[in-house]
């Protein structure tokens, strides 16, 4: 009997497509991530104190000390006004407002100078090859 041979061929491609922001929306989120978490420690430092929070407390004197740094060019502008161990601090909320416009700016700015707001695409193929032999 006469052998036979027979080839069998197996292909297979995949194709990966990656939808990647521009680097300018990355670096715009960071920025507004960034100044996003200052609100927030400054926000929550006006509510500690307009409740009259324990100064003493961990927590607070942890609000307080990271919002301290970005409260300071803001804490002379305004005089705080005291009720029964409430303080309202005014100063806060133009600390809110100053970060809020700078991080606005900055990513305006970003947006200017590439004006790209489109995402990439991004597909690679792959593909394999099998012949296997077979008697």
């Amino acid at each position: 009997m006469a052998s036979s041979r027979a080839v069998s061929s197996d292909r297979r491609s995949q194709v990966h497509t990656e939808v990647r922001a521009p680097m300018e929306v990355v670096v715009s989120r960071v920025v507004m991530y960034v100044f996003g978490v200052i609100e927030v420690f400054i926000g929550v430092r006006f509510v500690l104190m307009l409740l009259g929070a324990n100064a003493e407390a961990g927590f607070v004197k942890m609000v307080y000390g990271v919002s301290g740094v970005f409260m300071a060019p803001f804490i002379t502008i305004f005089s705080t006004q005291k009720v029964e161990g409430a303080i309202f601090e005014w100063s806060a909320l133009v600390a809110i407002a100053v970060y809020a416009l700078v991080a606005w700016g900055l990513t305006a700015l970003i947006r200017a100078v590439s004006p790209r707001s489109q995402a990439q695409t991004v597909e690679r193929v792959e593909s394999k090859d099998d012949s296997v032999a077979q008697q």
